[in-house]
């Protein structure tokens, strides 16, 4: 039997409000992405993209409809049960880095762990090889103040990888970058989709769209649009 797809959504809407003040910021959307998909979702402010996000992050539930994450029912776990997908399934990336400001990159990587429960010896050995993953091997025992903002992008990067996850979830991850850093980031994005991991990356740069291999436009709620990108077209 072939294995689960990592999203499977089914008709999911997100509404706020009832009645004349409802609003509808995700209409009912159906969107499958496989084990191994680069995919970018687009849309300008308004379009549900920002909440959609949130609904494949398990961060928010969505009103109705039925959101399958590497097979699992996200509507019928407990918020104990989210709290463990969201830790092992899912790699947080956000545009302000969030790490934590006096602890080195090699504790802020570790800390996804040290919340599994994974001994000391093997947190410290995972979270090594995920720095030299990204590029940071000589870093290790740097504060983020110590780091350029995409070097504090990459131990980013790193932490959401060092627990395995099914998906890559990237939130605008090269909005706080210069030109440089952000195609040092996006380089890295490229080796990891070629490493096989998933990606989602949250955008409205096209740029930063066209560097994946699927792009998903959102409009009104709704998914107008879903096209290979120009890199998976080249």
């Amino acid at each position: 039997m072939s294995a689960a797809p990592v999203i499977d959504l089914r008709a999911v809407m997100k509404v706020y409000g009832s009645g004349d003040t409802e609003v509808r910021a995700v209409a009912g959307v159906d969107l499958v992405a496989e084990r191994g998909e680069y995919l970018a979702i687009m849309g300008a402010s308004g379009s549900g993209k920002s909440t959609l996000m949130n609904i494949l992050g398990c961060l928010d539930a969505p009103t109705r409809g039925r959101y399958l994450l590497d097979g699992y029912d996200v509507g019928r776990l407990t918020e104990r049960q989210l709290s463990i997908v969201r830790n092992r399934k899912i790699g947080f990336i956000f545009q302000s880095f969030n790490l934590i400001p006096r602890t080195s990159a090699l504790a802020n990587v570790e800390l996804p762990l040290a919340y599994a429960g994974v001994k000391p010896a093997e947190r410290r050995e995972r979270a090594l090889a995920a720095l030299e993953r990204v590029g940071l091997g000589e870093r290790v025992h740097h504060l983020p103040s110590e780091l350029s903002g995409g070097q504090q992008q990459r131990v980013a990067v790193a932490r959401a990888i060092v627990t395995d996850p099914v998906m890559l979830l990237a939130d605008e991850p090269t909005g706080a970058l210069d030109s440089r850093s952000t195609g040092e980031v996006l380089d890295l994005f490229d080796a990891l989709h070629a490493a096989g991991r998933t990606l989602v990356v949250i955008t409205h740069e096209d740029e930063v769209a066209q560097r994946s291999r699927r792009v998903v436009r959102m409009r009104d709620g709704l998914v107008a649009s879903d096209t290979a990108s120009l890199q998976a077209v080249s």
